[in-house]
């Protein structure tokens, strides 16, 4: 018995598309009877929106993620979900995908205005405390110790190591009532979404799958257009990129119950197995590219700074600069569980070829 092969990749979310190539806010759409998409903008960024979901219930409506907290994206959500016939009191449930401040930002204010519950894997409710409450000082401690041993210069340190501070300002710190686990089901009348544990971008991150309506909704984890950060941070254990590679060959199984992957960012698709297949290919190719440049590049920030990226390196700066060393360290350790490279315990860590 032979395997199907992989449908083409396929862009479905057209008018979201256009949006994106003209630099603009896609509409509210209606995705199918009683799923609607709401973009809802991030300030100062260029992925410039997030897409929110309302499913409908006999008694409301149930989200996944949020958007940031500010005046600006709350009255995008409400203005979205009034298109879509209902009002933030009609909320009874926020299902986040993740505790980045794109997607759990608003949360606690669309609990405090309506009731809902919040519902967070708990590998990634566990980092709260640090990430925006009280322990948030020691969090910053960790993260220059980490970055003094990617061997970020002194005139930079502090700027990097506390590059996160301005982006934490748009999260109204909440606690989940809900802890959604791998395979959980949530309560959610008239839907049959299955919660999948894809860690990598953040520990807990999840995807969400109704396999009645044949769609996910992908969250971060597959974006149509670009890869997501998978990077080491204070705050990471083990192997992120390796949880994230693991996690795309998961989700990618599910292809051919799909009809649509429903992003977080950018545009609707189809032809999950694909896209899975080509950032897999992206994520190897970067491997060789890191293998290689260590011959003149030993320790982390050095390394960054020869790899190819988006822009030319002299024009990354601040959240984005720490992300990319971020990213680099997170390659180094998956070659490192490969045994392909070894570091030194000094500091900055030095790595060398195997």
């Amino acid at each position: 018995m032979t395997a199907e092969p992989a449908r083409p990749f396929r862009v479905t979310g057209t008018e979201q598309k256009r949006a994106w190539a003209e630099k603009l806010l896609p509409p509210v759409e209606q995705v199918q009877p009683g799923l609607w998409s709401i973009p809802v903008p991030i300030p100062d960024n260029p992925l410039r929106y997030v897409l929110v979901y309302s499913l409908e219930m006999d008694d409301g409506v149930a989200l996944i993620d949020a958007g940031w907290d500010t005046d600006e994206a709350w009255q995008a959500l409400t203005d979205g979900l009034a298109t879509a016939g209902h009002a933030i009191g009609d909320v009874r449930g926020v299902m986040v995908t993740h505790i980045h401040p794109d997607h759990y930002g608003l949360a606690g204010r669309i609990r405090e205005a309506s009731g809902a519950w919040v519902g967070l894997h708990p590998d990634d409710a566990a980092l709260l405390p640090a990430r925006y409450g009280a322990g948030m000082t020691d969090l910053l401690d960790d993260m220059a110790r980490l970055l003094q041993n990617c061997g970020i210069p002194d005139d930079e340190l502090q700027t990097l190591s506390r590059a996160s501070l301005p982006i934490a300002a748009y999260v109204r710190q909440t606690e989940p009532d809900r802890l959604i686990r791998d395979g959980d089901r949530l309560p959610l009348p008239g839907w049959d979404l299955r919660a999948v544990h894809t860690p990598g971008h953040s520990p807990g991150h999840l995807c969400f799958h109704e396999h009645r309506r044949r769609v996910l909704f992908s969250g971060d984890h597959v974006l149509p257009r670009i890869t997501p950060n998978i990077g080491v941070h204070a705050q990471s254990s083990g192997n992120p990129l390796a949880d994230f590679v693991d996690s795309l060959a998961r989700v990618g199984g599910l292809d051919h119950e799909l009809d649509e992957v429903l992003p977080a960012h950018e545009y609707r698709f189809a032809g999950l197995a694909a896209r899975v297949s080509t950032l897999l290919g992206h994520h190897d190719a970067r491997l060789e590219e890191i293998h290689a440049a260590l011959t003149t590049a030993p320790t982390t920030w050095e390394l960054t700074a020869a790899l190819t990226w988006s822009r030319p390196w002299d024009q990354v700066s601040g959240f984005m600069r720490r992300a990319a060393v971020a990213e680099t360290l997170a390659h180094l350790v998956l070659l490192e569980s490969r045994g392909r490279v070894a570091r030194t315990s000094d500091t900055p860590w030095r790595w060398e070829q195997r």
